[in-house]
């Protein structure tokens, strides 16, 4: 049920990041959303566990896969996918 309500609510706010976005700024909170819901849905996991060192690994991991989502999406906002200026080419 909570994966159903969290999958509910990414929707709900992809569709109200949408308003008045453009392209480049609405994938950029597509990927920080859905890092989001994959980082939440981890922590859940995490405080459904019986182990602290499986809890704590999975606590990490929800860190990781957050910082990912916003460092894509900074990224994306930042850098021009179509001319490579990122890297210089």
């Amino acid at each position: 049920m909570k994966k159903i309500f969290v999958l509910g609510l990414g929707a709900g706010l992809i569709s109200l990041s949408a308003c008045n976005s453009s392209p480049r700024e609405q994938a950029a909170d597509n990927i920080e959303s859905n890092s989001e819901a994959m980082a939440d849905n981890m922590e859940d996991m995490a405080d459904n566990t019986n182990s602290s060192a499986a809890a704590d690994t999975l606590e990490n991991q929800a860190d990781a896969v957050r910082a990912t989502g916003e460092n894509q999406a900074e990224d994306m906002r930042t850098n021009d996918a179509d001319t490579n200026l990122s890297n210089g080419m």
